[in-house]
């Protein structure tokens, strides 16, 4: 994929946004070199392209601010790269989808959020991905319950309590911390809830064996509506901290980002891996982790797929301290 300058750029914004020739059925992202003089029009047209827009150069140069994504050369651009050619339509829902709900309320754009991965749960990417999985194993026995809460004065204590399975986000942890964070808003005398995981990590992220067992797509969305812990957890952010370690994985990210404090332990890493499977984070991810981070780094982390450290979630704001 070769990377376009000013002039080309001018020349494809006198077109449709969609004869372009970008677009997820063609070319599906576009390589732009950041520099130059750039007219306001261009960032609009950019903005509307339906694939994501990667600049490459400097963060404050002229249409920055509309690219999708931003990095300092080209060569780095290789990654995000090979995740759009491996799904290039989740990356194009993915891009329009940050994009628009960037000014929304939280609860808006949450639903917004659980339309477009409904949209790619019924999609030729995630099928093909299911299809491609091992059948599952059995899964080991842990008894107590999911999410282990625990009350001392007017502190609220919610423990994810699956460490044999890193704590994946399975429907039994769901349901139990949507019931803890319904008491933690429905009882006044809570003043504080404090989040964290048993184990050698605080949550790997989604429980796998779960992915694409919902009756259908329509469906599985009326459930995220009602279920997902990200939106009670934003509701009460300023009373909440959550304390996370080792593996922070998907949903084992984006849920404790709606915190209004998240501490790392400095062994704590960072990755949102959902687009190999064809699908956009899809538990509060394309919510709370732009309102952390910004659209471009939140872009960054899902095409690339790539980790980060906690010191690197510390310099961004996706943390806000890392303490042993």
């Amino acid at each position: 994929m070769s990377i376009i300058g000013l002039d080309e750029l001018r020349a494809l914004a006198m077109l449709p946004e969609t004869a372009s020739g970008y677009s997820p059925f063609d070319e599906p992202c576009l390589l732009l070199g950041l520099g130059g003089a750039a007219e306001p029009r261009l960032g609009e047209w950019l903005r509307r392209l339906p694939c994501p827009v990667i600049g490459v150069g400097r963060a404050d140069a002229p249409l920055a601010a509309d690219c999708d994504a931003i990095v300092e050369e080209e060569r780095a651009a290789a990654p995000l790269l090979a995740g759009v050619r491996r799904n290039p339509i989740a990356a194009a829902v993915l891009v329009q989808l940050l994009r628009a709900t960037e000014s929304l309320p939280v609860t808006d754009a949450l639903a917004m959020e659980s339309l477009a991965y409904a949209t790619l749960q019924g999609g030729a990417e995630f099928r093909r991905w299911l299809e491609g999985r091992p059948a599952p194993l059995p899964p080991p026995r842990e008894d107590g319950p999911a999410v282990v809460l625990s009350r001392e004065g007017d502190a609220l204590q919610l423990t994810l309590n699956r460490p044999q399975r890193r704590n994946s986000m399975s429907v039994e942890m769901r349901d139990a911390l949507v019931e803890g964070l319904q008491l933690a808003l429905a009882d006044e005398s809570i003043r504080r809830v404090r989040i964290d995981g048993a184990g050698k990590c605080f949550s790997t992220g989604g429980e796998l064996d779960e992915f694409g067992t919902a009756p259908d797509p329509a469906t599985a969305h009326a459930v995220r509506s009602l279920t997902v812990p990200g939106r009670l957890l934003a509701a009460c952010a300023q009373r909440a901290e959550a304390r996370v370690h080792g593996a922070c994985i998907g949903s084992g990210i984006e849920f404790p980002a709606f915190a209004g404090r998240i501490v790392a332990a400095p062994d704590a890493w960072f990755q949102l891996p959902e687009l190999q499977f064809g699908l956009i984070p899809g538990a509060g991810g394309c919510v709370s982790i732009p309102r952390r981070i910004g659209r471009q780094r939140a872009t960054w982390m899902v095409l690339s797929g790539k980790r980060i450290d906690a010191t690197t979630a510390r310099d961004w704001g996706l943390v806000d301290a890392v303490e042993a």
